[in-house]
């Protein structure tokens, strides 16, 4: 770049997510949450996509006005409200996706003398995903806004779950099924599925992110953004969304009454629980901590630990309340919830803010669950070795 012209070309994106801090909202004043998604101010990755501008195919803001001929050729960016609903509507089917995905992984992870814990598969996959949509957010935001979100936000937030994780080490360490084994190996199973699970974690999306460079996978990105009518682009994808979220209603009746616990029940809810972590990432995430993400986090964890009491009642529970309370777990619980993304805002933070937060976000989860499941285990009211099937 010549000496003149010192300034940063403007992509498309940016020009986007610059419109959207003209309006008045929590997220545009802290200047941390756009319609891109929560996961877009974590500056580790996003200096990976920057370090790659000068070979990026989008055409910049700046290239556009100097030379007409591109301008006409090339349509303007799309700008939306980071609460709009062309942007809210691509999370719906988002989110029934990732349900499904970690339903299926958690069942192939799950079988006699497995060598891992069937989260593991979950979270590794949906961190690798994060981690290559990060460094593809450019061409992706390039040909169509709103699907950044959705696959960031939507599909890898409720493909992984923070509070299954925090669950599944706190039942290891109190070790209530009674597997014969001593106290020291208890200790170990819970620390092994914390410790490992945060570990693949981060390694996944470093992975993501290396592979997203590779150009076998950016070549098949379109160079410019699509050629479409602002109707076309924004009203079909929001009917298309909402019939794809509005189809597990008669999945959820149509289908044989065991796929209800399986997952039929858990799509019904997939989406509200991904809207309310969107929601609170887009009002309390700041650039100095991300409030909302653990906010949705540790909510997650006390709904989920107060879910399983109820499932594993001594007083019985109906098939009605199971299935309810199994798609509460895996739909709401699973999709409030997420590795992907507090994943990535570990790799953002800077100096000890980065082992504050996971230090935070893992004691408080471990206190709430002990909090919720440990007096109902006191009373009785609880035996972890039944649960309600359906």
């Amino acid at each position: 770049m010549s000496a003149g012209n010192e300034k940063p070309a403007l992509h498309h994106a940016d020009t986007w997510r610059s419109h959207l801090s003209e309006h008045n909202t929590p997220a545009a004043a802290h200047g941390t949450v756009g319609a891109l998604g929560i996961e877009e101010d974590a500056p580790a990755e996003l200096e990976v996509i920057r370090s790659r501008s000068s070979h990026s195919p989008v055409r910049t803001l700046e290239e556009d006005t100097s030379t007409p001929a591109l301008q006409e050729e090339t349509p303007a960016p799309v700008r939306l409200h980071p609460l709009s609903l062309h942007v809210l509507a691509p999370l719906a089917p988002a989110s029934v996706l990732g349900v499904l995905a970690r339903l299926g992984l958690a069942y192939l992870g799950t079988y006699a003398g497995q060598s891992a814990f069937s989260l593991a598969w979950v979270q590794w996959v949906g961190c690798f995903f994060m981690g290559l949509f990060l460094g593809l957010r450019e061409p992706i935001t390039a040909s169509y806004p709103p699907l950044y979100t959705a696959l960031t936000t939507g599909f890898c937030g409720s493909l992984t779950t923070f509070s299954g994780w925090q669950l599944d080490a706190f039942l290891a360490w109190a070790n209530r099924t009674g597997i014969p084994r001593s106290r020291l190996h208890t200790f170990m199973d819970g620390l092994t599925r914390l410790i490992f699970t945060l570990s693949l974690s981060l390694a996944a999306l470093s992975f993501g992110i290396h592979l997203s460079s590779h150009e076998s996978i950016t070549k098949r990105f379109p160079k410019r953004p699509l050629k479409t009518s602002r109707q076309r682009v924004l009203m079909l994808p929001d009917l298309l969304c909402f019939m794809v979220y509005i189809a597990t209603i008669p999945a959820y009746l149509a289908l044989p009454v065991a796929y209800r616990h399986m997952a039929t029940s858990a799509l019904l809810y997939s989406f509200p629980g991904t809207l309310a972590r969107y929601l609170l990432g887009t009002h309390l995430n700041k650039p100095s901590f991300p409030h909302g993400t653990l906010t949705a986090n540790l909510l997650g964890v006390a709904l989920l630990a107060g879910f399983h009491a109820l499932q594993r009642s001594t007083g019985g529970v109906s098939a009605h309340s199971c299935e309810v309370l199994q798609g509460l777990s895996d739909g709401f619980c699973g999709c409030l919830t997420t590795v992907s993304t507090f994943a990535v805002e570990i790799r953002s933070a800077v100096g000890g803010r980065a082992w504050s937060y996971v230090l935070v976000s893992i004691l408080v989860a471990q206190l709430l669950c002990l909090v919720v499941l440990g007096p109902a285990w006191l009373a009785g009211a609880v035996d972890d070795r039944v649960a309600c099937t359906g």
